[in-house]
């Protein structure tokens, strides 16, 4: 399961439009430094076509699906805590859990 956290508005150039924040499950993973493991979770935003109000009102709630890591070309990304630059080559995406084959879906 994956809980909206929050929203953000942005601005775009013809208006104005609102990602909400997701959160994923808890998760254990291992330091490539020391080797210990801790916990994490994976987050992501997605765009939406809702108003701030209803952005607002979805906070908490949960949504079937999981937090994915899928692969771009590499970017660097600045973080935020420590102004370490770093060059990436993945992001994170919502991945819904399917409900419907792809046949029920489109005879629906």
């Amino acid at each position: 399961m994956v809980t909206i956290t929050g929203y953000e508005k942005r601005q775009g150039e013809q208006q104005e439009f609102f990602l909400l924040q997701l959160q994923g499950d808890i998760e254990i993973v291992y330091s490539q430094t020391t080797g210990q493991p801790y916990a994490t979770v994976r987050k992501t935003l997605m765009s939406t076509t809702f108003n701030e109000a209803t952005c607002q009102a979805l906070i908490g709630k949960q949504l079937p699906g999981n937090i994915t890591k899928v692969s771009t070309e590499p970017y660097e990304y600045t973080i935020p805590e420590t102004g370490e630059v770093k060059t990436l080559d993945y992001r994170y995406q919502y991945a819904p859990e399917e409900t419907q084959t792809v046949e029920e879906a489109v005879f629906a």
